[in-house]
């Protein structure tokens, strides 16, 4: 059987000239020498300097006649036989396992150079101070960093994956919503004159808009998580594949392979933009430029375009000690001193809240709160997940649970993860919380003004409650409509 250097030798005699690769239907012309056929079909259709000029030979530069290709069966022949050496002599591609300065099979992997060593390479001055290992023993260690990037890639595909459905949800629902929307708008509008029909077509051409851009935020979110998930995916496929070779392939440009694994970006996109998000919020307030004969109308058209009214009473088995509840559990008076109240797990304990008797796990919800501070205090108003803390110090900010605002004398803040104080036109006395659970918005607005005070976005995955608070002597609170 013939070895690997003379089977190489023998292919390198049967290349083509022209592409450099084995011959593929050779064929022979006038001078002798052969060449692939569709290579010599390709050189006799480029024009020369001269079309009037004979063809010429690539090697020699003979001129030839171009329709005279003589097929060389026997050529051909060869070439198959060679093929078919080349992969009987190289069945597991064993040559490469051997040193190329030595010819001695290769055992060990040097870390520090990142080489693989034959005994020989071993035994060289230059490697002898040098961490050497066993093949097998120094893939090892590599492996398990392999395994642990698969992992992290894994689980972040994952992620995408979960933020990928989660806000083709929202999309739907804001779909659901502006078709709803659309509805209302067109069935009120039949009613009235030219005038209103006039409002109707302004309103239904904003409708339109939201509802191809909410389509192009959808389009333009899912190319960029099919994206990300098709990066992660050929980085996993990659490591995967790396992973199943032999250690002497694992080990090769090992690290590179590592770092581009461990400085990967994950970008985590979001389908809903917030100026988006803000115009569907808003839309309801372009009804409200209409004229003063058409109020009955606008109030019931906002009606329909907003929010149900909640009908919520307050829990007294929730309201700490220091919290004064009305016979109706509808108004709330902060007091110094303790009630008699049992403690439960329910109740607050350290800090002065309450919450409404009944919580939401889905739709669109609002109420309004009216705010007595003449004599100080504050009053925090806002929504709370079910399993917030009740006990010890409660943090109020979205990651324990809290969406809410603060009024004070003077200012509000937005509880978030800091304090944000908000400027107003006008101190509120009169709060409109909305809740739409699906999208996951919390909306605060001056329920006088219709100012608009601040907006949480979150992503409610059990029961939420209104929730209140009270600090101050003479502080109070009452549910309005």
């Amino acid at each position: 059987m013939a070895t690997a250097p003379s089977v190489t030798s023998l292919a390198d005699e049967v290349n083509c000239p022209i592409c450099q690769g084995t011959l593929r239907e050779p064929v022979t012309i006038d001078c002798g020498h052969n060449f692939c056929r569709g290579c010599l079909t390709r050189y006799c259709e480029t024009p020369g300097p001269d079309p009037e000029e004979p063809l010429t030979c690539p090697l020699c530069k003979e001129p030839f006649r171009p329709g005279c290709f003589r097929p060389n069966w026997q050529l051909a022949s060869v070439v198959e036989n060679i093929e078919r050496l080349k992969l009987v002599s190289t069945p597991g591609r064993e040559e490469e396992d051997v040193c190329q300065e030595h010819g001695e099979k290769i055992y060990f992997f040097c870390e520090d150079d990142e080489a693989q060593l034959c005994v020989m390479c071993r035994e060289a001055p230059e490697h002898r101070a040098h961490t050497v290992r066993f093949l097998e023993d120094a893939a090892g260690p590599y492996r398990e960093q392999i395994q642990k990037c698969l992992e992290c890639l894994e689980k972040e595909r994952e992620e995408i994956r979960g933020i990928q459905s989660r806000e083709n949800r929202r999309i739907q629902v804001l779909l659901t919503q502006v078709a709803t929307k659309r509805q209302k708008v067109v069935s009120e509008f039949a009613h009235l004159s030219q005038f209103l029909e006039e409002q109707q077509r302004i309103l239904l051409a904003q409708l339109e808009r939201l509802d191809e851009d909410i389509l192009k935020h959808r389009d333009e979110f899912d190319i960029l998580a099919t994206g990300e998930i098709c990066r992660f995916s050929t980085l996993i496929a990659e490591l995967e594949e790396k992973n199943e070779r032999p250690a002497k392939e694992l080990l090769t440009d090992i690290r590179s392979t590592l770092i581009r694994c461990e400085t990967r970006k994950c970008r985590k996109p979001e389908a809903v933009s917030p100026e988006l998000g803000q115009r569907i919020r808003d839309f309801s307030q372009q009804a409200l430029p209409l004229q003063r004969e058409t109020k009955m109308f606008l109030e019931k058209l906002c009606f329909e375009l907003d929010y149900e009214p909640a009908h919520i009473t307050l829990d007294p088995q929730t309201s700490h000690p220091k919290l004064l509840l009305s016979e109706d559990h509808q108004r709330v008076r902060f007091s110094y001193k303790w009630q008699n109240s049992p403690d439960s797990p329910q109740r607050f304990d350290r800090a002065t809240c309450v919450l409404a008797h009944s919580g939401f796990t889905g739709g669109r919800h609002t109420w309004v709160v009216n705010v007595d501070l003449a004599h100080g205090g504050s009053c925090t108003v806002g929504v709370m997940s079910e399993d917030a803390r009740r006990k010890g110090e409660l943090r109020l900010r979205p990651e324990e649970g809290v969406w809410a605002v603060r009024l004070a004398w003077g200012f509000i803040s937005a509880l978030g993860n800091f304090p944000t104080r908000l400027v107003l036109e006008k101190q509120p006395r009169q709060v409109r919380v909305s809740l739409d659970y699906e999208v996951g918005w919390v909306t605060f607005v001056n329920a006088t003004t219709q100012e608009p005070i601040y907006t949480f976005t979150a992503s409610f995955n059990q029961k939420v409650f209104p929730f209140f608070g009270l600090w101050g002597r003479g502080s109070s609170f009452s549910l309005g409509s």
